[in-house]
């Protein structure tokens, strides 16, 4: 039985990529008698409680069906990994996450590696109070996406607009870094942890971080000089911004951030203001579908 959670507005043009895909998706069950139900989330919030209310009922694979927003409420309302795996359709505006398990964007190869492959571990970042996938951070990417959030056309061009608008008027941020016990002042206008290797419609903030090393990434980048951060964004476009030394890049399995005043927190594309920064990696638990 496949559980299929999904916003029907996700993808933008007001849900019509989203829809196509339900369309596909509901022909090739129907033809192949695979059982499935459809499970539409109607406002913020709406897919952690149905994704917990599913497995509370038994629910074996739930799937998702969207973007990142989406994704993250799921994973975001797992109570018990040990009975439920997770598929993932992506039909979202960004993907993120998906790209970095390689999956296809057309929804129908998406669906059959559901059904043809064997779920396989995936690792997650777990916080005091939220789950991650994909990244976390804080810096200049959270006010990329307020910035982004009073566009009217949500695009992958239009966070990259967001994001080169910002870069002349964002202030740095203060925060010490806690890993092993070692503590590391940092004045940055990027810093995060990275599973997913980008973000933002497919800047690869981490080119090298993988979703199932289980290990994490974080990365920093330090104040620079302001004719530095063009140079520092064609490289951060092109792949390259680890190999800047103005960029801290570390390894780790739980980070501790202790920032200078209040914050806000960028987990997966969702914003919450002030949540304890506390990351560690959770490995050898979920299942996701993938090749």
């Amino acid at each position: 039985m496949l559980d299929f959670i999904t916003n029907p507005i996700a993808g933008g043009k007001n849900g019509k990529k989203n829809r196509n895909a339900i369309e596909v998706i509901k022909k090739y069950l129907n033809e192949n008698n695979i059982e499935y139900a459809f499970h539409f989330t109607e406002k913020k919030g709406d897919g952690s409680l149905i994704t917990a209310d599913l497995i509370k009922n038994g629910a074996t694979d739930i799937v998702c069906i969207g973007g990142d927003g989406t994704l993250h409420e799921v994973i975001n309302g797992f109570t018990d990994f040990s009975k439920t795996n997770l598929g993932i359709i992506p039909c979202g505006t960004g993907n993120d996450f998906a790209a970095s398990l390689n999956l296809p964007l057309d929804p129908l190869e998406a669906l059959k590696i559901i059904l043809t492959e064997t779920p396989k571990y995936v690792d997650f970042m777990q916080m005091p109070t939220v789950r991650g996938l994909n990244i976390i951070g804080m810096g200049i990417d959270v006010d990329v996406l307020k910035r982004y959030a009073k566009a009217k056309k949500k695009t992958k061009l239009t966070y990259t607009k967001s994001l080169i608008k910002t870069l002349f008027k964002f202030n740095y941020v203060d925060f010490d870094s806690e890993i092993n016990g070692e503590k590391t002042h940092h004045r940055s206008f990027i810093a995060c942890i990275a599973n997913g290797h980008r973000y933002g419609g497919g800047i690869p903030i981490c080119p090298i971080a993988k979703s199932d090393d289980k290990q994490l990434d974080f990365v920093a980048i330090k104040e620079m000089p302001k004719l530095k951060i063009i140079g520092a964004f064609m490289k951060l476009k092109a792949g390259k911004i680890l190999s800047m030394k103005e960029v801290t890049h570390i390894n780790m399995s739980s980070i501790k951030i202790i920032p200078t005043g209040e914050y806000t927190v960028n987990v997966d594309g969702e914003l919450y203001d002030n949540i304890p920064f506390e990351v560690k990696i959770v490995s050898d638990t979920l299942k996701v579908y993938k090749k």
